[in-house]
């Protein structure tokens, strides 16, 4: 597989710190200067945790991994730690409510996944193992160096699962005060909401800076990255490290993926906006960066394709209707990227279809249904587009139509109870659109 998807004109920069600040991407670092001159001078295993709370991965986790792909570009080594012991935890950071307490099965199937998709985008090391500690006394050590500019991967159940809580609580949790930890802002806003924090989620701190611990100390990581909503167990990390290893190890955080109003991108009607084509088709990927506000398009060219900053300049300052030429750019760079040049080029021919009339209709993201559903009396309209994903709900849906936004089969529903059925399909399929934006074809 080729891994060259950076090109080399990416940035006029040689230290990968300029790069992502270029990008926009840096937030914190625990030591500004010090981490520039270690990713100047040095070629660094750094790491980023994955919590497997699903069996994919979304949008969210993307951008970290890009951070991943220019790390790798510039030399230095990605460590990616599958969260196989914290995801038994779960991460209260950023959360209003507990998260769903998964069985050792679920969460093991879940890295697999994980795994999978990291493997299309970053080049590993297979070879390299981390050979498990005993315990919290005694440390681990990895089987070999990994080869130059490889990434490795490595699973914290490795090192939490087997722990000792006694041992744990009294070697790690003696390094931590009670009073710091309730003042950061991962717990202050848990602790503020009804049903609060329980004791189960305050040593997810205490574990994510025991895995930053381990690793410095067992096989030399330098740099944990993250979102912003992880600084707190970040800074945990450098203090435990130098605390019980006396080793100097550095944090730093990146922006989360958000859009002009603050709010996280990567949110669809049907949920959350995923990485692999079974759960969100290519088409409605496309479609979602084809339909990110104005505001959104620099940004989302600057953190999510590898454009060069000159083109990234150039296209988000496109103004008017122009600005959609730059959009349809981002939408087919970040599917490419995703999905691969053919999904790529089949996304645009489809939006460019249905946007024109014109085209490939072939492309276009089809739902097959069973034709007894259309026969007699038929479906409701309302009752589709939402079974569709094309509202959220019912009372969407009627909006929608007193909006005058529903076509079906070219023509405009005005009649919010109009059924759907079988005389209204043409060779079998039925165009529906919402908006301008939004296509779905059943096919029966």
């Amino acid at each position: 597989m080729n891994f060259d998807f950076i090109p080399d004109d990416v940035s006029k920069f040689d230290n990968v710190y300029d790069v992502l600040k270029e990008r926009g991407f840096i937030e914190q670092s625990t030591d500004e200067e010090k981490v520039r001159e270690l990713l100047q001078n040095e070629k660094v295993k750094f790491y980023i945790g994955f919590d497997p709370t699903a069996d994919c991965l979304h949008v969210g986790h993307f951008m970290q991994v890009i951070i991943m792909m220019y790390m790798q570009k510039f030399g230095h080594t990605p460590v990616v730690l599958i969260g196989g012991g914290t995801g038994m935890v779960g991460d209260p950071s950023g959360r209003t409510d507990m998260r769903q307490i998964m069985t050792v099965e679920t969460i093991e199937h879940n890295c697999a996944q994980f795994k999978k998709l990291f493997d299309k985008f970053l080049d590993f090391d297979e070879e390299w193992q981390y050979v498990g500690n005993e315990g919290v006394f005694v440390p681990g050590h990895e089987n070999k160096k990994p080869e130059p500019g490889k990434a490795i991967t490595v699973n914290n159940a490795r090192w939490l699962r087997p722990l000792n809580y006694i041992d744990f609580i009294r070697e790690i949790g003696s390094a931590f005060n009670v009073n710091t930890m309730l003042r950061a802002e991962c717990f202050k806003q848990r602790m503020e909401r009804e049903g609060g924090l329980t004791m189960f989620e305050l040593n997810y701190m205490l574990m994510q800076s025991y895995d930053f611990m381990v690793m410095a100390r067992d096989f030399d990581v330098k740099i944990q990255f993250g979102g912003n909503d992880q600084w707190s167990n970040i800074i945990g990390g450098v203090d435990l490290t130098r605390k019980k290893t006396g080793k100097e190890v550095y944090g730093m955080t990146f922006s989360l993926l958000t859009n002009s109003e603050g709010k996280k991108m990567g949110k669809t009607a049907k949920g959350a906006l995923w990485l692999s084509p079974e759960k969100t088709s290519p088409y409605e990927f496309f479609q979602y960066w084809r339909n990110v506000g104005d505001a959104d398009v620099n940004k989302c060219l600057r953190m999510l394709t590898f454009l060069p900053m000159e083109e990234v300049n150039r296209l988000s300052s496109l103004e008017g209707s122009e600005i959609n030429k730059a959009k349809e750019i981002l939408a087919y760079e970040v599917t490419k990227l995703v999905h691969g040049e053919e999904e790529a080029k089949k996304a645009l021919d489809g939006a460019r279809a249905a946007f024109a009339g014109g085209g490939n209709m072939a492309n276009i993201p089809t739902v097959k249904m069973d034709r007894a559903r259309f026969e007699g009396e038929g479906t409701g309209v309302v009752t589709l587009i939402k079974e569709l994903g094309l509202v959220p709900s019912n009372s969407e849906g009627f909006r929608t139509i007193e909006q005058g936004g529903l076509t079906v089969g070219g023509a405009k529903v005005t009649d919010k109870k109009m059924q759907v059925t079988v005389d209204m399909f043409e060779d079998g399929k039925l165009l529906i659109q919402k908006g301008k934006k939004k296509f779905q074809m059943i096919e029966i």
